[in-house]
């Protein structure tokens, strides 16, 4: 029974981690309206609308939809803030899958239904009786994990970015450095960054140059890029550049101060991670490591002295 259900178990997890990740990673959502129409002008045939939808794949006719009015209907009770709070998350994240508040709602509440209806699932299909108190207990833990794991992929999502930000930060200052002090202007220099790399500083930068292309002040745009980054790096960057901006001081010597001190900041970065690797390595040791070599240092000897004549004092037999 036990080993049945923990593979049953392990089985329902990792169903429902896959579906999870396949419905997050479903294309980017596009105007239906100009994709039939698109679709209709390359046929030959005068094709009607019923055709036309009976034509879109059974997730996007159906599942979809039905996600997404879950969404809608628990965005409506959910404050205001708490929505805020939740597009400040998908911002700091870079918007995986364009995902805004509406549908990471769908997809917290597919997700809970989810992992909550496999484990009922398993448990009816489980042979031999199983009091119905392990079951209702089971079930609402996994409704949590359901609910609570799009939230810690969104975590980890922020984490991953905010790290390739940081660790961009110093090869992009100098790069910057180098193309104001040749003549290039900022938006110029940051533009060439956008050119050379592709990661999320670059991508950033990209956004701010679109921003202040379409009106928007400069030190609005880095303020905002500062904000949905939420990395102090880059808020001690845009806060030297404002100012500088705002007092008249040369860009070019801000931007080779900043340049230096990311790469201070860098190496001391790396220091405390080598600081903390054998704080790290414990747990490990102590659980692993340690116990093989008791057991292969010990082992021959408890062995002998388990055959040997010391065996009724030291084991009691």
């Amino acid at each position: 029974m036990a080993p049945i259900f923990l593979i049953g178990l392990i089985g329902v997890i990792v169903l429902a981690i896959v579906l999870v990740i396949v419905g997050l990673r479903s294309p980017e959502a596009t105007d239906p309206l100009q994709a039939r129409l698109a679709e209709a002008s390359t046929r030959s045939e005068v094709v009607s609308l019923e055709e036309l939808e009976l034509s879109l794949p059974f997730n996007e006719r159906v599942l979809l939809p039905i996600v997404r009015a879950m969404g809608q209907f628990a965005a409506r009770f959910t404050p205001q803030a708490t929505l805020e709070g939740l597009q400040h998350k998908l911002d700091l994240a870079g918007n995986p899958a364009n995902l805004d508040p509406t549908a990471f709602w769908a997809i917290r509440i597919v997700a809970s239904l989810l992992f909550g209806g496999l484990v009922i699932a398993l448990f009816i299909v489980a042979p031999g009786n199983i009091r119905w108190t392990w079951t209702l207990g089971l079930t609402v833990l996994f409704l949590a994990l359901g609910y609570f794991f799009p939230d810690l992929w969104i975590r980890s999502k922020i984490r991953k970015r905010q790290d390739d930000i940081i660790k961009a930060m110093p090869d992009a200052l100098d790069l910057l450095t180098i193309c104001v002090g040749a003549g290039l202007g900022f938006e110029a220099a940051m533009a060439k960054v956008n050119e050379k790399w592709d990661n999320e500083l670059a991508r950033g930068f990209g956004r701010v140059i679109n921003e202040v292309r379409l009106g928007k002040l400069r030190r609005e745009a880095l303020r905002d890029m500062s904000d949905r980054m939420d990395v102090p790096e880059m808020t001690s960057f845009v806060a030297a550049v404002v100012q500088s901006e705002q007092l008249g001081v040369s860009l070019s010597n801000v931007l080779a101060i900043q340049a230096e001190q990311m790469r201070v900041r860098r190496r001391q970065r790396a220091e405390e991670k080598a600081h903390q690797a054998p704080i790290k390595m414990i747990m490990a040791m102590a659980f692993l490591t340690f116990p093989s070599i008791c057991i292969i240092l010990m082992g021959p000897a408890v062995l002998i002295l388990f055959q040997s004549a010391l065996r009724g004092v030291l084991f009691g037999g």
